[in-house]
């Protein structure tokens, strides 16, 4: 053992022996050690079985043996840490979606023009998925038999939860006055902006050759965004320029609220 490193954690015979002697105490220290090391070991499944499909991008499904393989773990211990089978491929899936969230979560944001705001959030996640096929492939995978809504009904909902609190602000900034009917619609709505998005990537993908380009694609998906900004905002009295950045459009408006001299 190299100086520094951690000493084995106990076998959980070891662990559950101790606790016997002591029924009714809180876990020990060695228990919690046992807990994370579980946890450790989890991730690095989930890891080595998105390694496994970056490796093997038009693999039908995710093979047990090749990921323990590439977590230097035999198949049994593979299984000791999911339910069965259709857990571990949700754990996967819920790992990829997570992936993906940590990519578009820091562009989810009001900084520079509306143009701008859009083609970031879409050339991010397009990027994404054209830098990993398989990966996206798996995280659309519709899966039956799952309680309540699954990872990739969670995950889009997500994202437009954070979509959604976006447009509200920025409505604000720009001066669009929102309804009660708006605001109740804006959710829905957006969920199926994020589904459509999602729908679109995928078809590209599913394509012998991704054409036009990631970048071309983008475009063109950023534009039919702003369509569909550009003409909610005329109908509720507001024409908006995309290519303005929002800061201008914040101060522009302080200066307007300001009392004039006479």
């Amino acid at each position: 053992m190299s100086a520094g490193a951690r000493p084995p954690s106990p076998s959980v015979d070891a662990v559950n022996a101790s606790d016997s002697k002591d029924s009714g105490s809180r876990p020990d220290g060695r228990q919690s050690r046992w807990d994370q090391h579980k946890l450790e070991r989890r991730v690095a499944i989930l890891d080595a079985a998105v390694a496994v499909l970056e490796e093997e991008p038009n693999a039908s499904e995710i093979h047990v043996q090749k990921i323990a393989e590439r977590a230097g773990l035999m198949r049994t211990v593979v299984y000791r840490h999911f339910t069965d089978r259709a857990d571990l491929d949700r754990a996967v899936q819920a790992r990829i979606l997570d992936m993906l969230r940590v990519e578009l979560a820091p562009e989810v944001k009001l900084s520079g023009s509306i143009n701008d705001i859009i083609m970031r959030i879409v050339k991010t996640y397009v990027g994404w998925a054209a830098a990993h096929p398989a990966l996206h492939r798996i995280a659309q995978l519709e899966r039956e038999g799952d309680a309540g809504p699954n990872e990739l009904q969670l995950a889009i909902q997500q994202i437009a939860d954070q979509v959604s609190g976006l447009f509200t602000l920025g409505a604000e900034v720009v001066g669009v006055q929102l309804s009660d009917d708006d605001r109740d619609a804006l959710d829905p709505m957006i969920f199926g902006l994020v589904g459509q998005a999602l729908g679109t990537v995928r078809y590209w993908l599913s394509r012998p050759e991704q054409v036009p380009s990631a970048e071309v694609l983008a475009r063109l998906m950023s534009d039919s965004i702003w369509f569909l900004v550009d003409g909610h905002a005329r109908a509720r009295g507001a024409v908006l320029d995309p290519s303005v950045p929002l800061d201008d459009l914040i101060a522009a408006a302080f200066i307007d609220g300001l009392p004039t001299e006479t």
